[in-house]
């Protein structure tokens, strides 16, 4: 695959109930045809495919969303196996978002392949409520994912606070390992900027949902599948003190 274009920071949609007055009717207007031109495109090459959408997120923005509602305290999670392997990636199949507002239907569509279940993202948009305003929280991601594979195979953990705790950091730590090492990808809902292990500067002010797939130094560092197609390549490492803020007034599934 070619390298994909840089890309300028965009925006994301805002919660869904203030959307139309946000947004203006000119805005609209453009959304609406970026997605009709997507939609009359002829199946082609992943390349191809991923210009198109490439191209439809600079044309509009990317939804991510509100924070996630209350939901009952999930239970702690028990110590990583001694026999925890010191890093982990998962198997997964890749696919990027078609248009601005299906970072959560990808996202969650990357999670259930490592899981060994192969949906569409539409079925997977119609099981999380999304619409043109994106995929609400956290709670929409952990509830669909759960639909599919079981009662309680996912919980989602909360970081409320504007910028993580050592102990929240440490929570993430701790379900990244338990979970990746189980074969599970974690569905994250984050927002604002975080910057990479590479020094790329990741920026979604509106939100976004990111895959992550992989650990290394005993879950100190993540790998992070990106279905936006911007910044850069489709997975990038981060740390997990890194990830653990760009998660935090969020939340994710695990």
């Amino acid at each position: 695959m070619q390298p994909r274009p840089d890309h300028k920071k965009f925006r994301h949609a805002p919660p869904r109930r203030s959307y139309p007055a946000l947004l203006g009717s000119a805005a609209l207007v453009v959304v609406a045809a970026a997605t009709a031109a997507l939609l009359n495109q002829t199946q082609g090459p992943a390349d191809a495919h991923d210009s198109a959408a490439a191209a439809l997120a600079r044309a509009a923005v990317v939804a991510g969303n509100g924070p996630a509602k209350e939901a009952p305290p999930s239970q702690a999670p028990t110590a990583a196996a001694s026999n925890a392997p010191a890093q982990k990636v998962v198997d997964y199949d890749f696919q990027f978002q078609p248009n601005y507002y299906y970072c959560g239907p990808a996202s969650t569509r990357i999670a259930l392949t490592s899981n060994g279940v192969n949906l569409s993202q539409d079925e997977i948009a119609r099981k999380l409520g999304t619409t043109v305003s994106g995929t609400d929280s956290a709670n929409d991601t952990t509830r669909a994912l759960n639909s599919v594979l079981g009662k309680d195979v996912y919980q989602t953990r909360t970081i409320p606070g504007q910028k993580a705790t050592d102990a929240e950091a440490g929570q993430l730590r701790q379900d990244v390992v338990r979970a990746l090492s189980g074969g599970r990808a974690i569905v994250a809902n984050i927002v604002g900027g975080a910057r990479d292990a590479g020094g790329v500067w990741h920026e979604f002010p509106g939100g976004h949902y990111v895959t992550i797939v992989g650990y290394r130094d005993h879950g100190g560092t993540v790998q992070i599948a990106d279905p936006s197609g911007m910044f850069g390549p489709r997975t990038y490492w981060m740390s997990t003190g890194a990830m653990a803020n760009w998660v935090a007034a969020r939340g994710y599934s695990a």
